[in-house]
């Protein structure tokens, strides 16, 4: 029986060695995840998936190693939390030969700069909450595998409900690929993102003042990409928008709190500007959809720059004039309409028309005819409508004390259809 050979791939192929990769070439039968012998499309060998059973399928090794070269391929070191035991168990150790690589752990406490061999490193790869739970007793640093009924919206939520939603994350997505990121999060934020599949979270308490540990500001090894944390209540030099052309962040958190917004709703964002308020939104909308619609290009890539910065991925911008690129969004549950100036009955008009007798709408103007506008469209279809003026004020220094700056006077406008109830 020829030895079957067990070689991690590291992060990618990139991490093999020279003496790795000539086992790889001659081999006869290619063995390993869908994934893995990806890497690898125009070798000549045959190719046998790992599936849901790997145990199944191993048990074929050694019938196939009687007369041919074998190579089973893994990911990071066969031997951490990979097949390296199973084709051992299948074979018997004096017929494998197993070469280890980088393992997710060391690529990315690598790319955060930070030791490893104090941390707790959990698997819940087919596992159950039970290993995080017994980990979570001891305190102190986490890495955790993770597995698509585990993913690091799951675990944000796990943290939060057992009252540790101090920690801070650090989700690993896609390393050592092109497509590489390193994102900062609170439990709390993470908990309605999506992520790469390809993952690893990095959790430890947000006082362990760990030295190494990059800020957000600061850009990691390797060229990963370090996306700063969205929250509510983001201040205006936060986004890139045209002066003045932004929601406040007062403004903002009245705005949100009047849409009411629930897990899984589309937002319509119309006269989205920078796209503040829709990007904040997404924090709250858990899974839902947002359509930033905006008609000035400027305008529209400054969102897009804002999505990427904060890695908003339920987000869509929509450029074009409203209420003509309106009709062929899906149907929305909120509406914002943060501008629209001449159209805006036209605007408000298709909105009635759209939204469903559960939704609601919700507009800010600071101008009195624009105001009136809303009032008169919105109550001629018999909908119920609100108001509210905004007056905020703002500390500014002058001499050795300060004074209150007024900003200009906001109204916030809600309005459901007839029969609606908030």
């Amino acid at each position: 029986m020829i030895p079957v050979q067990v070689v991690g791939l590291g992060m990618s192929p990139a991490d093999l060695t020279s003496k790795a990769r000539q086992i790889i070439e001659a081999a006869q039968v290619l063995v390993g995840g869908k994934r893995l012998l990806k890497y690898f499309p125009n070798h000549p060998a045959r190719k046998i998936p790992l599936g849901k059973d790997p145990q199944k399928t191993l048990k074929e090794l050694p019938s196939l190693a009687a007369s041919q070269r074998v190579v089973v391929l893994a990911s990071g070191d066969p031997n951490f939390y990979g097949v390296g035991p199973l084709v051992v168990e299948a074979l018997g150790a004096e017929r494998v030969v197993l070469y280890p690589n980088v393992t997710a752990v060391q690529a990315a406490c690598a790319r955060l700069k930070i030791a490893w061999q104090d941390a707790a490193v959990v698997s819940l790869h087919g596992r159950a909450w039970e290993p995080l739970k017994e980990a979570l007793k001891e305190g102190g640093k986490l890495i955790i595998y993770t597995d698509p009924q585990h993913p690091p919206e799951a675990i944000a939520r796990f943290l939060l409900a057992r009252g540790h939603g101090q920690m801070r994350l650090c989700v690993c997505e896609d390393l050592g690929q092109d497509t590489e990121r390193v994102s900062w999060l609170s439990a709390a934020e993470a908990q309605t993102r999506e992520f790469s599949p390809l993952n690893l979270v990095v959790a430890w308490p947000d006082s362990t003042g760990e030295e190494g540990i990059v800020s957000e500001d600061e850009a990691p090894a390797s060229g990963a990409q370090v996306f700063p944390a969205l929250h509510l209540g983001l201040p205006e030099e936060a986004l890139a928008h045209q002066q003045g052309l932004i929601t406040k962040v007062e403004v903002r958190a009245v705005v949100l709190a009047k849409l009411q917004l629930g897990p899984g709703q589309v937002l319509w964002d119309v006269g989205a500007g920078c796209g503040s308020v829709g990007l904040e939104a997404s924090l709250l909308l858990g899974g839902g959809r947002i359509f930033a619609v905006e008609q000035d290009p400027q305008r529209a890539a400054q969102i897009k720059a804002n999505r990427e910065k904060y890695r908003v991925a339920n987000l869509e911008v929509v450029l074009g004039q409203a209420p003509k690129c309106l009709a062929g969004l899906p149907t929305p549950e909120r509406v914002f309409v943060g501008g629209g100036g001449r159209i805006l009955a036209k605007v408000l008009k298709e909105v009635i028309k759209r939204l469903d007798s559960k939704g609601r709408v919700v507009l800010t103007a600071t101008l009195l005819k624009s105001l009136e506008t809303a009032r008169q469209v919105l109550g001629r279809a018999g909908w119920q409508v609100e108001v509210v003026q905004l007056q905020v004020s703002r500390a500014r220094p002058l001499g050795d004390s300060e004074y209150l700056q007024a900003l200009n006077p906001v109204w916030v406008v809600t309005a459901m259809p007839p029969g609606g109830k908030p």
